[in-house]
């Protein structure tokens, strides 16, 4: 095989691909050879068809296999060779080809850039750890004991009143005709939380046990009975009990209950947990502020067609119109994205950074537990979408690449409390907002015409009824 490298400047490059037909027809030979003890011809013993005999009933066809077996062997080792990365799929423009003739073709491709990734050592970034206070820990304590009351029967001639606990039986009614889904048993509700039907546990404030009580209710928007929405409902509730609410004791008992050894240890998996919080969305600042950096790097060319099909990503869902329209923004944005991409895969090529299927099993177990309840869907979804898979195995692997540039670059430690923490996450977010809103405001004002274009069409509407405009010679810009 020979191999000649046109057009060594710039990232498009072609190249000649000549192969003799010698090795063209060995690679036939070796293809008769193969099918000769699988075919059956009338008038031969199996195996012992002639080669000419095969060759009259089958040559098209192998050669059709041979040659599409030798231009993807030959094309992939004349890339590697050449220490070409394509950027997209490489053309091929076969130019001589055929039966005992020498196969020549041309490779056009459009080559990755070549990236420097010395600098990442020198890519600075603050790297937060939040020290969480015992306070805090304490306080959270108290949120979810005040979130789990503990409720004691009261009196039987104690009237119910908001935050108690009220367990009734109920039959519903619409116009005196009772309806599907109008009956309940020990049906449970905390007073002053409306979490039932609206106004409805208003009506139970001030009952007792054994009392009979009329409720008058509206059936909701999403009552299952379609027909019944927005009806006038009467509700006849026997109430079984009255509960008074009782402070939790926050003890060793309690830690238990949610899953820790003791107290102390529900206060070490809280402070953990507020920990964990605010390191996730402190972490991202940090990945922006390594992004960021990455963007500054140079990158000499970035090939056209790796812009066009970001452009199309970005401008998916807009009108042929606004995607025009907006293309010079897309433009930039693109060769940013590019940019950062080609620059973590080099680094991930580099340092043989790879991502295990233990890994990547690891991270669509972590996708699953963040929905529970529909664990089952969840991984459906994975098994029946190799696209999803492979979308979570980038994202691990530009993690670890990110990882392992946090390693090798100038990390900045910082401790901070917790409220320090709060302030950085509002300011990123404030600055966010207000980037957001000047790319809105500069996209209304290329839509809207500005004071001076209008001006300028009324004078000319104007002017143009008053006298015929001179014609005026065009200037080519040079």
């Amino acid at each position: 095989m020979k191999v000649t490298v046109e057009n060594k400047k710039g990232l498009n490059k072609d190249l000649k691909i000549f192969i003799d037909k010698k090795i063209m027809n060995s690679y036939m030979d070796e293809k008769y050879e193969e099918i000769k003890g699988s075919v059956n011809l009338k008038g031969f013993r199996p195996g012992k068809v002639p080669k000419e005999v095969l060759k009259r009933q089958f040559g098209k066809a192998v050669f059709g296999e041979v040659l599409d077996k030798v231009l993807k062997e030959t094309s992939t080792k004349a890339l590697e060779e050449n220490k070409i990365k394509p950027a997209g799929q490489p053309k091929l423009d076969l130019k001589t080809y055929g039966e005992d003739k020498d196969l020549e073709y041309v490779i056009s491709v459009t080559e990755l850039p070549k990236v420097d990734i010395k600098a990442i050592e020198n890519i600075k970034f603050d790297q937060y750890t939040v020290k969480i206070e015992d306070t805090e820990a304490d306080k959270r304590i108290n949120e979810i004991a005040k979130n789990q009351p503990n409720f004691k029967e009261a009196k039987p001639d104690i009237k119910s009143k908001e935050g108690d606990l009220v367990i009734f039986d109920y039959n519903a009614s619409i116009d005196g005709k009772p309806f599907k889904g109008g009956e309940g048993k020990n049906s449970q509700l905390t007073l002053g939380k409306d979490l039932f039907l609206k106004g409805f546990d208003k009506q139970l404030v001030g009952v007792k046990k054994d009392d009979e009580k009329i409720v008058n209710a509206i059936l909701p928007e999403n009552f299952p009975e379609k027909e019944l929405i927005n009806k006038k409902a009467q509700f006849k509730c026997k109430i079984i009990s009255v509960k008074n609410p009782e402070k939790v004791e926050i003890n060793d008992e309690f830690a238990k209950n949610l899953g820790a050894k003791d107290l102390k240890d529900l206060k070490l998996l809280i402070s953990k947990q507020i920990n964990d919080e605010y390191k996730n969305s402190l972490d991202r600042l940090t990945k922006n502020q390594i992004l960021k950096e990455i963007e500054k790097f140079k990158v000499n060319e970035i090939p056209e067609n790796l812009i066009d099909e970001e452009i199309k990503v970005l401008s998916q869902g807009m009108s042929e119109k606004d995607a025009k329209e907006s293309r010079k923004n897309f433009e930039e944005v693109a060769k940013k994205r590019i940019k950062v991409g080609l620059i973590l895969n080099e680094v991930g090529e580099k340092n043989n950074i790879k991502v295990s299927e233990q890994e990547l099993q690891a991270e669509i177990q972590k996708q699953i537990r963040m929905m529970p309840g529909q664990e089952k869907m969840v991984m459906d979804f994975y098994q029946k979408n190799p696209s999803a898979v492979a979308s979570l195995r980038g994202t691990v692997y530009e993690e670890k690449i990110l990882s392992h540039i946090k390693d090798k670059a100038k990390g900045n430690k910082k401790e901070i409390s917790k409220d320090e923490a709060e302030k950085i996450l509002k300011q990123s977010q404030n600055q966010e907002e207000k980037i957001n809103e000047e790319n809105k405001s500069e996209k209304d004002t290329k839509k809207a015409p500005t004071k001076k274009e209008t001006v300028k069409k009324t004078s000319s509407k104007s002017s143009k009824s008053k006298t015929s405009p001179k014609k005026t010679k065009k200037v080519s810009k040079k």
